[in-house]
């Protein structure tokens, strides 16, 4: 991966960033990142933004456009949304949910295979968070202050198809909270449908399991 595409993928999945933020990340000089980033402007990939800072001049945040977004896949995304829109023509809503089902069941077969026995919850959902990697969600976990696990997707791969029938992703939750187990309380804090950089679950385990 050359720097140009690096940036790129800091500003997927690290959200808006500053030259000098992504210099330092890159052992560049903030020179170096600013030619970068100015060349990727001109491509309509990156725009930026003037934050105002409590002290001094604003901060310039360089984030990712529509068009930089995507450069990543969104597994073949025209005729995935023209697939479902014949799908309801043909054979109505109730196909649909058939289908939705039928994807549920197999997601969740391959979250349950790829987990095992992993009995520890950090283990279970680091497990998870692979498993959704490989379907291409740029996924990774953070441990946050109190413990808790958050489960972050940096970019879905089926985006055009939630939009085209926000069903696809109405029951990931459900789906989490079974092949997690029922120790913890999984809970989505950001949501790309709803506006959100990223989709982002809170895992807490429950008291009498810490």
């Amino acid at each position: 991966m050359n720097t140009a595409d690096r940036i790129l993928f800091l500003l997927k999945t690290r959200g808006p960033k500053t030259a000098q933020q992504l210099a330092d990340m890159l052992a560049l000089t903030s020179m170096g990142a600013r030619r970068h980033l100015e060349a990727a402007e001109e491509k309509g990939l990156v725009a930026f933004e003037d934050v105002a800072e409590k002290v001094g001049r604003p901060s310039r945040r360089w984030l990712l456009t529509d068009a930089g977004h995507a450069r990543f896949p969104d597994r073949h995304a025209d005729l995935t949304v023209a697939l479902i829109d014949q799908v309801k023509t043909l054979f109505g809503p109730a196909a649909m949910d058939q289908l939705i089902v039928a994807r549920e069941a197999a997601s969740e077969a391959f979250y349950r295979d790829t987990i095992g026995t992993a009995a520890a919850l950090p283990d279970r959902v680091a497990a998870l968070a692979h498993a959704r990697d490989v379907e291409g969600y740029m996924a990774e976990v953070e441990t946050q202050p109190d413990g808790s696990l958050l489960l972050v997707e940096n970019h879905c791969p089926i985006c055009a198809a939630a939009r085209a029938c926000q069903d696809f992703c109405r029951s990931e939750l459900d789906v989490f909270q079974r092949v997690l187990g029922p120790g913890c309380a999984v809970q989505r804090t950001e949501h790309q449908l709803a506006g959100a950089r990223r989709c982002a679950y809170r895992i807490v385990s429950l008291p009498e399991n810490r």
